[in-house]
């Protein structure tokens, strides 16, 4: 069985229960041909949740880059993620962006309300990401990063006034299971399926994530 977020029919983590993180990088590279880095860990530290990296005030604990050149870990080979995350199960899964897609990220509250909208405008949706720090990413084709300021200033906005971050070449998004501390885990908002294999343009989707994300100021 699925799992489903509470308050919408398309929030589903598409892994079975039980699906480790390792059998999971290895179906994102095998899959979706996405590539996929691990990241830091939870530990229990006197019986709370505590960051593999070892600061206690980590605000992204279980869920960042545990090497500056995290960028050369990532692959796209399920062969090589078996063989890393064999070696620390715990890891997290990390997805950089800039590749094979890249995000835009928004609040939760935003990115909900712009969803009902692209469902009446009847636009294809990539996959979409739900983290417990109650933000969602729309994958989009790699390369729209670079476009959002110029779109947003077109529909009137200016880039500043919006909480809509692109996330492009030199960035990374967590994947489903993922934990975040105590806060638990990313799930998907839209989860990947054969349909949405094929990603939008950011230029696609800015109109209705500019206009939730003004509403949501």
């Amino acid at each position: 069985m699925e799992e489903t977020i509470a308050g919408t029919e398309a929030a589903q983590i598409p892994q079975q229960r039980g699906e480790s993180l390792l059998e999971t990088a290895v179906r994102y590279a095998e899959e979706r041909h996405w590539d996929v880095f691990p990241g830091s860990w939870l530990e229990a530290v006197d019986g709370a949740p505590r960051c593999s990296c070892g600061d206690a005030s980590c605000p992204a604990p279980g869920a960042h880059p545990t090497r500056p050149d995290w960028a050369t870990q990532a692959t796209g080979s399920a062969t090589v993620a078996r063989r890393v995350w064999h070696k620390q199960p715990a890891a997290s899964i990390l997805l950089p962006t800039g590749r094979t897609f890249d995000a835009l990220s928004v609040p939760e509250s935003a990115g909900f309300l712009a969803l009902a909208r692209m469902e009446r405008m009847e636009l294809t949706l990539g996959p979409v990401t739900l983290t417990p720090d109650r933000r969602m990413q729309f994958f989009v084709l790699p390369g729209g990063s670079p476009k959002i300021p110029e779109l947003v200033r077109r529909l009137g906005w200016t880039p500043a006034s919006l909480d809509l971050v692109p996330l492009g070449e030199g960035s990374y998004v967590a994947a489903p299971p993922t934990r975040f501390g105590s806060r638990g885990a990313v799930q998907w908002a839209c989860r990947p399926t054969p349909a949405n294999r094929w990603l939008p343009d950011a230029e696609e989707l800015i109109s209705p994530l500019a206009y939730a994300c003004g509403r949501d100021r």
